[in-house]
């Protein structure tokens, strides 16, 4: 891939980067907001992979469903609100509800060698880089 072609495929995660923000905002989206993790994403020459690191705090790992196919990785699941009994909130700003994150994947990856581990509200994510 080019220098060019590259930096347009930047442009072009960041612009739906942006619109994906947007439509977080209350008085755009004209309903509830929705849970949207923040994630990292790197990649590794030696071995050659790719690492995605996804914010999950308080997220049971049982609900979290990953794939990867036709050149997306998908992370998504649900945190659910916890229930207490005779409470009556006086301010909400954690996000609860169901999530979905997709990133696209510049490079061609092994799905059936992926990992995925889940500590301390972070779930990694390993996808070897098929060789060209």
């Amino acid at each position: 891939m080019t220098g060019r072609a590259r930096d347009l495929d930047d442009l072009r995660g960041e612009i739906q980067e942006l619109f994906a923000d947007l439509w977080q905002v209350p008085r755009f989206s004209g309903m509830h907001r929705r849970h949207r993790p923040q994630c990292d994403c790197f990649q590794l020459d030696h071995p050659p992979e790719l690492h995605v690191v996804v914010e999950l705090p308080g997220v049971d790992p049982g609900s979290v469903h990953i794939s990867a196919a036709r050149g997306t990785l998908v992370v998504s699941g649900r945190r659910e609100r916890p229930r207490v009994d005779g409470a009556r909130y006086r301010h909400m700003e954690i996000e609860y509800g169901e999530f979905e994150r997709r990133l696209e994947l510049t490079e061609s990856v092994n799905a059936d060698g992926a990992s995925a581990t889940y500590e301390r509200g972070l779930l990694r994510i390993v996808l070897p880089l098929e060789e060209p």
